[in-house]
């Protein structure tokens, strides 16, 4: 072990890389299973039909960030410190009983509103009774992510993976194909989510009582209220504030472009989310470490562990973003020819994704360290930010607008908590180190736009790739590899084969 990096901050950092591997697992099966839904609906819809689902689908997508009202994490706060089983009783019955009213009002609302949202958005007959249906889809997300929270608040990791990023995503992907092998349309996709998400809720909320004993209940839930709502009311405010922020550029292609334009953007966003994967990855473990060293007041160590956990985003961010840049409209392209033409737009909005992931978790920071009133009042500066640029970008340009005021947007936000870290705690992870994966990732983008100009169509994605990663590697290596993060990969080797040794040895 390198003399300069101290037991704290090595176990810290082996802890938020293992957790990193293990989370990218189950997010890379998550996205995978979302991108093999698209496929399936843009192959099976047309354009002008997937324009109206992907519209109404992101619009759920929204309502459902907001339907727990701040009850998954005020779970993880009051689940793990109840006394007793009866607390932890009526902290999951409150949750549940939150989720079920904002899921109620929600789906009367959006019966209401769907006519209107039809008018001012797509003007397509099949929109208003797919955004009715997924109206009730919202609701039963929201249990979803009871049931998953409630895993999670008990540290059952498995349990939080097998439903909110396996089975969830699964019974789209199983409406969706069956549907459409039904001979359905928008409507029938719909219907058929609704009804697999049904069915997921009928099986998780009685499994989940089983595994973890926790039982909802109602009765005596008075004496939580106060407690329960005043953590979870500002998180509430704050999903609000990043709805506005992060979810407005769809909602204003619906409403200023076309049909078809609504399909183009999602998969845009579809291909987006996988290039977020690193900083999900590394943001799994590395805010109760943060919370760890800032009780303990161990300020030098969080900040060497802040720097060398955004290095190890930013090194492993590069490739992706660099596959995405250079053959993004071959990706597209897999989706239907008419998709290709989002290629401009993504490769835009890539570089709020390279912003957001270079300055790694300043949010999750913030909040670790006491600042979440300021993380607060920053999302809903950058939402009103973001509203302004994306719609006059929009108007101006079309999809590539939507993609820049997203992305000026995401790349402010963290610019500001990168300066308000420092101002506050002196927290500031960059030095030169970070030029290596910048320099070894110039020259994947060369080779790969090499192996484009020579090889035709999606051979050249296959084998780019992998030249691509080749060379990344080989200039990780030529420029040196940093001390810490050769500490990581040699734990966390030996960890992995030490585990796989004894499973084949069994």
């Amino acid at each position: 072990m390198p003399r300069d990096i101290d037991e704290d901050e090595r176990d810290a950092l082996v802890t938020i890389a293992h957790g990193a591997v293990v989370t990218s697992g189950a997010v890379s099966a998550q996205r995978a299973l979302s991108t093999v839904t698209e496929f399936v609906l843009t192959r099976g819809l047309g354009p002008v039909a997937y324009g109206v689902y992907a519209l109404a689908w992101r619009i759920a997508q929204v309502l459902s960030r907001l339907v727990t009202f701040g009850s998954v994490p005020a779970l993880q706060r009051f689940l793990p410190a109840a006394d007793d089983s009866l607390e932890r009783s009526r902290v999951a019955g409150l949750a549940y009983a939150t989720t079920l009213g904002f899921g109620s009002v929600i789906a009367i609302g959006v019966w209401l509103l769907a006519p209107q949202i039809n008018a001012n958005t797509v003007v397509e007959p099949a929109f208003t009774p797919a955004m009715r249906l997924f109206g009730l889809l919202v609701g039963l997300l929201g249990l979803v992510m009871i049931v998953a929270a409630i895993f999670r608040a008990i540290g059952s990791a498995r349990g939080e993976v097998l439903f909110n990023k396996l089975l969830r995503p699964s019974a789209r992907l199983l409406g969706a194909t069956l549907a459409l092998a039904l001979g359905y349309s928008v409507v029938g996709v719909a219907g058929a989510m609704v009804a697999c998400l049904f069915a997921l809720v009928v099986i998780g909320v009685p499994s989940s009582i089983y595994s973890t004993g926790i039982v909802p209940r109602i009765r005596g839930i008075r004496s939580e209220i106060r407690r329960f709502y005043n953590h979870a009311g500002p998180v509430a405010m704050s999903s609000l504030g990043k709805v506005f922020q992060n979810r407005v550029d769809i909602l204003l292609v619906g409403a200023l472009l076309t049909a078809v334009d609504a399909g183009t953007y999602n998969l845009v966003l579809v291909l987006v989310s996988i290039a977020w994967i690193p900083l999900l990855s590394f943001n799994q473990l590395l805010p109760p470490v943060a919370s760890d060293l800032y009780a303990d007041d161990q300020m030098e160590t969080l900040n060497a562990v802040y720097s060398s956990a955004t290095r190890l985003i930013v090194t492993t961010v590069v490739p992706f973003l660099a596959v995405l840049g250079v053959y993004g409209e071959q990706l597209l392209g897999v989706f239907g020819p008419t998709y290709a033409r989002g290629y401009v737009p993504l490769v835009v909005y890539l570089g709020g994704v390279f912003v957001g992931s270079a300055v790694g978790a300043t949010g999750w920071l913030l909040m670790m360290t006491d600042h979440q009133y300021a993380r607060m009042l920053l999302d809903w500066v950058l939402a009103a930010l973001n509203i302004v640029l994306t719609y006059a970008f929009t108007v101006r340009f079309g999809l590539a607008g939507a993609a820049l005021g997203t992305s000026l947007a995401i790349a402010t936000q963290n610019g500001l908590q990168v300066l308000l870290l420092r101002r506050f705690e002196g927290l500031f992870p960059f030095d030169q180190t970070f030029l290596k994966p910048l320099v070894a990732g110039g020259g994947m983008i060369a080779t790969m736009l090499a192996v484009r100009a020579l090889v035709p169509g999606l051979i050249a994605v296959g084998v780019g790739t992998l030249v691509g990663l080749v060379s990344y590697l080989f200039g990780l290596l030529a420029l040196g590899v940093d001390p810490r993060d050769r500490l990581v990969i040699t734990e966390l080797s030996a960890r992995y084969r030490e585990t796989i040794t004894e499973t084949l040895s069994r």
